[in-house]
This record gives C-alpha cells, sequence and structure tokens, in this order.
C-alpha cells in the first residue's frame, strides 16, 4: 500500500464556459473588490476589443491594465507590473492571457506583499538548488492581494501555487511558491482562447500532456493522480486534434482546459515531474525557447531515456492515447508531429555546441533530480539532451 498526502490549495471557484467579463464583473462583487487590476496579454489589448470589454464590466471597479509581459517573466516585467499594481492601490489582480501573464501576476502580487521594487529584492524568495542536488525553499508570507486568472492558453499554471520568473542577469528561470499564490478564482471562458495562435494553443496542449505523461511515469504517483492524468490524457487527444480540424470548435476548447486542469492536480498534490519539465525550464529561462515548445521537443526523448525504468507504467499512456499495443514514446511522438510541433532541439534553435550550457542549467532545477530513471551529473544529464538533437527512431 502506497501512501500519499493531498495539499488543497488555496482557489474557491472554477467557472466554466461563461463569458469572461460576466465572470469577472461577478467575482470581483463576490470578492468586495473595489480596484481591480488587470494584467492581460498585449496581443489581446492590442488585436481584440476583449480587454475593452471586460473593463466595461467592471466599469469603476477597473483600476488600471498593465500589457507587455515578457516570454519567461523576466524580474523587469514583474517590476513594471508591480509598480503599476501598486500606484493604482490594486485589492484584486485578474491575469488575461498565457503562463508567462499568469506567472507575472502571482509574483506581483508577492512584490505587492513585500515591497520588491528592485532586481534584488527578489532573492530572497525564490527556490534554490545546491551543488549536492538539494532543494531549498524559503519561507514568507504570503500575498494579501489575491489572483483571479483567465487563462488563453494551456500551460496550466493558473491551478499551480508555484510561480516562475526568470533572472536576466543569469539567464535562469526560478521558482517562487507559496499557497497563497494559487489564484483565489479561475474562469474558463473558451470562447476568448479563439484568438490564441494555433501554434501557441496546440503547443502548451502538449505541456499539459507532457504534466500527464510525467505523472503516469512516476515512481512516487497514486491511484488518484494517475486516474486524473489518465483521464486529461483522453480529454486533451480529442479535443487538441478537433480544435486542430476547426478552431472554432468550442466544446472541444472546453475539453482542452478542462483536461489541462485535470494534467495539474498531480502536480500540486506533490507527484514530482521529471526530465521533460526540467528540460523545459532551462530551455525557456535560458533559451528562449516558447513554453509549450519545450515540451513537444523534449516528452517523447524523456519517455524512451525512462522506459527501462517505468515502461510498465508508461503501458497506461499509450492506452490513454489510443494506442495501447506501442511505446509511449511513439505514440507521443506521433501525436505531436500530428499537431504540427516541433521534434527536435536544432528546431527550436538549440545546436550541438549548446548541450554543456543547457546541461548545466538543467542542472539547477527542481525536477532534474526527481526524474524516475536518476540523472546525477552535468555529463548524464548531456547525455541525455544529445538524444533530442536529431529526430532518431524512437522504439515503434
Amino acid at each position: 500500500m502506497k501512501a500519499a498526502v493531498f495539499e488543497q490549495t488555496a482557489t474557491e471557484r472554477v467557472v466554466m464556459g461563461q463569458p469572461a467579463a460576466d465572470a469577472l464583473r461577478d467575482e470581483a462583487e463576490r470578492l468586495g473588490a473595489k480596484k481591480v487590476f488587470l494584467i492581460a496579454s498585449d496581443s489581446l489589448v492590442r488585436g481584440t476589443q476583449e480587454i475593452e470589454a471586460i473593463r466595461a464590466g467592471l466599469g469603476t471597479r477597473c483600476a488600471g491594465v498593465f500589457s507587455g509581459v515578457q516570454p519567461h517573466v523576466p524580474r523587469a516585467s514583474v517590476i513594471a507590473a508591480t509598480e503599476q499594481a501598486r500606484a493604482s492601490a490594486a485589492d484584486l489582480i485578474v491575469s488575461i492571457g498565457g503562463g508567462s501573464v499568469t506567472d507575472a501576476s502571482k509574483v506581483v502580487a508577492l512584490a505587492l506583499r513585500h515591497d520588491l521594487r528592485r532586481h534584488e529584492d527578489f532573492e530572497p524568495y525564490h527556490f534554490v538548488v545546491t551543488p549536492e542536488g538539494e532543494l531549498r525553499w524559503p519561507a514568507f508570507e504570503g500575498p494579501d492581494v489575491r489572483v483571479v486568472c483567465v487563462p488563453t492558453t494551456l500551460s496550466g499554471g493558473e491551478f499551480n501555487p508555484l510561480a516562475g520568473a526568470t533572472d536576466e542577469r543569469v539567464k535562469l528561470k526560478q521558482g517562487y511558491l507559496h499557497r497563497r499564490m494559487t489564484p483565489i478564482s479561475v474562469i474558463l471562458d473558451p470562447a476568448l482562447t479563439v484568438h490564441t495562435p494555433a501554434w501557441l494553443w496546440l503547443s502548451t496542449g502538449v505541456r499539459a500532456v507532457d504534466h500527464a505523461c510525467e505523472t503516469l511515469g512516476s515512481l512516487a504517483s497514486n491511484d488518484y493522480c494517475d486516474g486524473m492524468a489518465e483521464s486529461a490524457l483522453r480529454l486533451l487527444a480529442e479535443g487538441l486534434l478537433r480544435v486542430k480540424d476547426d478552431p472554432r470548435d468550442l466544446e472541444a476548447r472546453l475539453k482542452c482546459q478542462v483536461g489541462a486542469w485535470q494534467s495539474m492536480v498531480p502536480i500540486i498534490a506533490g507527484v514530482p515531474m521529471g526530465i521533460s519539465h526540467a528540460t523545459g525550464h532551462a530551455l525557456g529561462g535560458t533559451f528562449d525557447v516558447p513554453h509549450g515548445h519545450t515540451s513537444c521537443v523534449m516528452a517523447p526523448y524523456a519517455l524512451a531515456f525512462n522506459t527501462p525504468v517505468n515502461g510498465a507504467r508508461q503501458a497506461r499512456i499509450s492506452a490513454a492515447l489510443g494506442s495501447p499495443n506501442d511505446p509511449a514514446s511513439a505514440v507521443t511522438d506521433r501525436f505531436i508531429r500530428a499537431l504540427g510541433m516541433p521534434r527536435s532541439l536544432p528546431e527550436v534553435g538549440v545546436k550541438p555546441a549548446d548541450i554543456p550550457r543547457l546541461a548545466e542549467a538543467v542542472m539547477h532545477d527542481l525536477w532534474t533530480r526527481t526524474n524516475p530513471r536518476p540523472l546525477n551529473s552535468v555529463d548524464e544529464v548531456a547525455a541525455f539532451l544529445r538524444t533530442a538533437l536529431q529526430l532518431s527512431d524512437l522504439p515503434s
């Protein structure tokens, strides 16, 4: 019998299938917010009327709008957004956009709580991986200004108390964690996601697939988390292919959003991810690879690498994706190719000469040492990374 502990987050409500403007108005009223500060995707602000509709719905409650969060959330973006939120006397922050906007909003709430104003002010608050592989999380008080998230991609960070931001000086993405950094409410409006570029929707959907794959591959998972991961895979496999065929299929988009939510439950519950996610963080923070593309490239290689130690568990991945008789690495490879996503490191701008630098960055990630098949040195990580340099034949 395997023991497990599930720690609940501080999210109170998830609203599904309602227009974002209506749902946000209702949430602001429910929470008694008078100064609602929006942190929104620049493309939504400049290219659509969605943010104006949300502002109109909030009326005098809207205290301001910030846009322009850069990918992978450099500290400079957080500082700029925090300055405006502080000046507006915000009592509620709303993120409207993809994973970078979501993470930025959570770190802004932390920065407001602890009056973080300069680059160096953030140092005491992010996790550190020691040279010995020990993970150290700092203790601090959580935000008092809460966040509501309206996601437009499938990264799933809106359900996570963990947020990532990049230290531009050393080009490393670092994690910040507190239970109250989890958004108090999440609004899943599939109609709003129609504006998301197809490549971004599909690639972040693969990111959610990767959450589920690394859960089902983890030797530390349990029946509850495995069930969530399997359901997530089925919803995402159907939903992503349907949206690729018909971008206006709102039912399929909502299936994707629910699948992304389910894929995050095991992570929130404490199931550790593995080398695919660890590499993804490094590819984003150090090489500016889009968040979703990192999983498109790495997930099948990670599955192939881990097969000697968790092959029996991976069979559940193959079954959930509709090919129970094939290796999970081959099944995920075919699925990602069918979505038209990149499948090797050179396709996302990483060259053979970059492998040593990438391996060093991966060794700083919290999930490198929790991979099912141990990776204890830079050389071992580099050897794994080299398998992703070309579209070598995966097991079939």
